[in-house]
């Protein structure tokens, strides 16, 4: 049975607040959680009987034993008293947050900036689309939604691992560093991406669900691009989900390549 000390813990990692305070968070699930396995340092599991037995994952099971992680037995129920999902998965585990990489150069490689993204979904496709596409960094405004958001950290389908994603002044980043690389930018009045020139390297700019790329950071866009509507009708979408919009768009850079 987990204790109320436990739960109280676990329960305290649902907000912002907590995980900050704690400087862990929670994944769930056997993809999310073998694959930050092998990039973040796991505190505590609760799983059930299933995932324990799995030939599969004897050999996890082996590290973490190694490595002094508290290992729970706990029933289906117990796990949803602790879960964030409708629908646990059989596992769930406590990760320390990790400490972002600052070795990145948009002038030697893509990387993708969010401009307060709000929508915990969207970032972690966000996140994924990045693996997809071997994008190695994510810059995200202050304001973007949490990347340790329970929500987000599903999201990601394990991507997380794979991913660095760093949390800064992104405005004030990309006035000092502008000049150094290409920053492109989706807007209503850029150029056809399908027919600009794209380079490898530089920074993409994705813009809040709701308001785009904010007016400070678009001054800055020097290579602003457009993804063009191809429905005959006037009835038609407003526009894209940002997360779509940016697998489009990253897509198209690496078909160039």
């Amino acid at each position: 049975m987990i204790s109320k000390a436990k739960l109280k813990y676990i329960h305290s990692l649902k907000s912002k607040k907590g995980r900050v305070a704690q400087g862990t968070f929670i994944a769930e699930g056997p993809k999310v959680v073998g694959d930050l396995l092998s990039t973040f340092q796991p505190t505590m599991m609760f799983a059930t009987p299933h995932w324990l037995q799995d030939i599969h994952n004897q050999e996890s099971l082996t590290h973490l034993q190694q490595m002094g992680v508290q290992i729970e037995t706990v029933t289906n129920d117990e796990l949803t008293k602790i879960s964030c999902q409708q629908h646990p998965q059989d596992v769930l585990c406590v990760f320390e947050m990790r400490k972002s990489h600052l070795a990145f150069d948009p002038s030697r490689q893509l990387i993708l900036a969010l401009d307060d993204i709000q929508d915990p979904g969207n970032l972690g496709t966000i996140v994924r689309i990045a693996d997809w596409f071997a994008i190695p960094t994510i810059l995200c405004s202050e304001n973007t939604a949490d990347i340790y958001n329970p929500k987000v950290v599903q999201a990601t389908m394990g991507s997380l691992a794979r991913v660095n994603v760093v949390y800064l002044d992104l405005e004030n980043y990309i006035r000092q560093h502008a000049s150094e690389f290409p920053v492109y930018g989706t807007l209503l009045d850029g150029k056809d991406i399908y027919q600009e020139n794209l380079g490898g390297h530089g920074l993409i700019v994705m813009g809040n669900e709701g308001n785009g790329i904010s007016a400070a950071i678009r001054t800055f866009v020097n290579k602003p691009l457009y993804i063009p509507n191809f429905a005959k009708s006037a009835n038609r979408a407003e526009s894209l989900n940002v997360a779509i919009a940016t697998a489009i768009t990253c897509s198209e850079f690496r078909r160039r390549e």
